[in-house]
């Protein structure tokens, strides 16, 4: 991960309903949500879900996949990862201790 995608990254998830889309889909596992679902759970619009749905999607932080006549969208935890990772790369100077934990695979 470089500084570019992680700015990508963070600049998706600094929005409130972007936020709240990750932690359902979090929330929601492998089998991920329908685009309907998302945006029943946002309290909005199909086409304003679409539009945050699309920011995470570019970002890298989320998937989907059609499904029949349905989007899903799963979270794409190879890239939060990716992000902590970025984050904590340097964490304590290469020191080991209670505070600096690697980032392990889920």
């Amino acid at each position: 991960m470089n500084e570019e995608m992680a700015l990508a990254a963070f600049g998706a998830l600094s929005n409130r309903s972007r936020l709240a889309v990750v932690r359902a889909l979090v929330k929601a596992g492998p089998n991920g949500l329908k685009a309907g679902e998302i945006a029943e759970a946002l309290g909005s619009s199909p086409s304003q879900a679409s539009f945050h749905l699309s920011t995470l999607a570019e970002s890298g932080l989320i998937v989907s996949q059609r499904n029949a006549k349905h989007i899903i969208y799963r979270v794409n935890f190879a890239v939060f990862q990716s992000v902590a990772r970025f984050l904590l790369e340097d964490c304590c100077r290469g020191a080991s201790g209670p505070v600096c934990y690697p980032v392990s695979d889920c």
